[in-house]
């Protein structure tokens, strides 16, 4: 019996989907590589910047440590939100598993500028504010751009690298008596 539904693509929203014997697949939805590190530099270099002067002024009362951990916990979260709805481009917020993986590369990215902080003051006791700052921009942008590929091949990877699956089935939605007249409807579930 030869299925109801279209085997061609179609859009729906921004992303173009593939029906094929019962199961939607998107494609396509992200941008390109280029585009998404754009963005990431956009959004993560913005957050990074204002980040770096809440650092240094909130280290002004508290050890520089625990403010570069208080500063990043902030920062991550906000960071993973714009990151799910505008460079990725998955359009909608992030869930608990984007923020975890998020948090997973934040903290190698907060080991990075702990270290190189440790290593300035190791071999200058007291540094100026311009250098601190130098060091740490140059190590959350290193930190940044390994963070850019865990979270573009790994946390929001979709399309070729990580196909959105969905199950298409048909359910009875009207049942006469006798079972002779059925209506069916579509019901969509996530497959992952």
């Amino acid at each position: 019996m030869k299925s109801l539904l279209p085997s061609k693509p179609r859009t729906t929203g921004d992303a173009l989907c593939t029906e094929v014997s019962g199961t939607v697949e998107a494609t396509g939805a992200s941008p390109g590589p280029l585009a998404s590190f754009a963005r990431f530099v956009l959004c993560g270099g913005g957050v990074g910047l204002l980040s770096s002067g809440a650092v240094a002024l909130l280290a002004a009362t508290i050890p520089w440590a625990l403010a570069n951990a208080l500063i990043t916990v902030a920062s991550t979260i906000l960071c993973t939100e714009l990151h799910a709805r505008f460079t990725f481009g998955a359009g909608r917020r992030a869930g608990w598993r984007q923020h975890w993986q998020s948090a997973g590369s934040a903290t190698a990215a907060y080991i990075v500028t702990c270290v190189a902080m440790f290593a300035l003051h190791l071999l200058q006791s007291s540094p100026g504010m311009l250098t601190e700052q130098i060091v740490y921009l140059s190590a959350s942008g290193l930190a940044g751009i390994g963070r850019f590929l865990v979270l573009r091949l790994f946390v929001f990877a979709v399309g070729r690298n990580k196909p959105v699956r969905r199950d298409i089935r048909r359910t009875p939605a009207l049942r006469s008596i006798g079972g002779l007249r059925v209506s069916t409807r579509l019901a969509v579930s996530a497959v992952s």
